[in-house]
């Protein structure tokens, strides 16, 4: 119990996907707190981050688990409601001086949920304590997976949602040598297009659901450009064109 007007809210990261991925910190937390926070985007499925980490979650009869609503769309007269519902839910549990943990799948710095929690928190519960507790992010799992440096010397990296993102591939391309991609499954065909025109398909590699026993990587992204592709899916582009430190090239120097 928290020794403040209201109960401690922690922002918890989970990881990509592999439970043995979930840091020690949250582990603690999640099993010391009393109310965990679960967003889901289906009545009907079981959330992901849950899935990834109820198998560390300790059996707890005074914890509750408290699944809130966060529907997919992109329609405020929709998103506004539902999060004031789920962050009302949360405000009960907290002015009953309850610790909450809300879980997020990945980090919850990147593209998170929990960066409206985080904005919302100060505004109705003043003087609240909140900690983020980082995690490993599917940006640098990913990477990992493919054995495939992000960045090296004078070399440069971005993240763009392939959502809204594709548009500047482009201008991207210029001026960064790897580009990561996030939630491309519905659109790896128009993705295709601009990398053929670009001359950089051979340059791209497709992740979906990486470290989990779901995992699929694809060398070639055009054989899978007419396949319903997996929402939680990722493309690196890497171009890598200021590597070389090792061979004494591209080396900054005052």
């Amino acid at each position: 119990m928290s020794s403040g007007k209201y109960g401690k809210l922690y922002g918890v990261g989970v990881g990509p996907g592999a439970t043995d991925l979930i840091t020690l910190r949250a582990v603690h937390i999640l099993n010391s707190v009393s109310v965990l926070a679960i967003p889901k985007s289906s009545e009907h499925l079981e959330p992901f981050a849950w899935r990834v980490c109820s198998p560390i979650v300790r059996e707890n009869s005074s914890q509750e688990k408290l699944f809130l609503h966060f529907p997919m769309t992109k329609n405020p007269k929709i998103l506004i409601p539902a999060w004031d519902k789920a962050f009302s839910e949360i405000g009960k549990r907290l002015e009953k001086k309850r610790n909450v943990a809300f879980i997020t799948q990945g980090d919850p710095s990147v593209y998170s949920s929990w960066s409206y929690l985080l904005e919302e928190a100060n505004n109705r519960w003043p003087g609240i304590e909140v900690e983020v507790v980082p995690a490993v992010s599917s940006i640098t799992a990913i990477p990992a997976i493919l054995q495939t440096p992000l960045a090296d010397g004078r070399e440069r990296f971005c993240v763009v949602p392939g959502t809204y993102g594709l548009k500047d591939l482009p201008e991207l391309i210029r001026h960064f040598d790897t580009i990561v991609l996030t939630k491309v499954g519905r659109v790896i065909p128009k993705l295709v297009s601009i990398l053929k025109e670009l001359n950089l398909l051979q340059n791209a590699n497709y992740v979906s659901y990486g470290t989990t026993d779901r995992q699929k990587i694809v060398k070639n992204i055009e054989t899978i450009q007419n396949e319903n592709c997996d929402y939680f899916s990722m493309v690196i582009i890497s171009i890598r064109k200021r590597k070389g430190a090792l061979k004494g090239q591209n080396i900054e120097t005052e």
